[in-house]
C-alpha cells in the first residue's frame, strides 16, 4: 500500500476487501486468511510474498 502510494480505501476496491478489514490488516489489529491475502495479492497486480515483511522470504 505504502510503497505504491495507495489509500485504504483504494486498495479496498481494488481488492474488493472491506476498508474495515484492509485498515486493521495495516494497523496489526488482525491477521488475515490466506483467501484474504490472495484478493490483496490479485487486486494489486503483486505476489503474495510481496505482502509479507520478513527476512525469510
Amino acid at each position: 500500500m505504502q510503497s505504491k502510494k495507495l489509500t485504504v480505501r483504494q486498495v479496498s476496491i481494488m481488492a474488493g476487501v472491506p476498508k474495515s478489514t484492509v485498515e486493521d490488516i495495516a494497523n496489526e489489529k488482525i491477521s488475515p486468511r490466506i483467501n484474504t491475502l490472495e484478493e490483496l495479492a490479485k487486486g494489486l497486480n503483486i505476489h503474495i510474498t510481496d505482502l509479507f515483511d520478513s527476512p525469510y522470504k
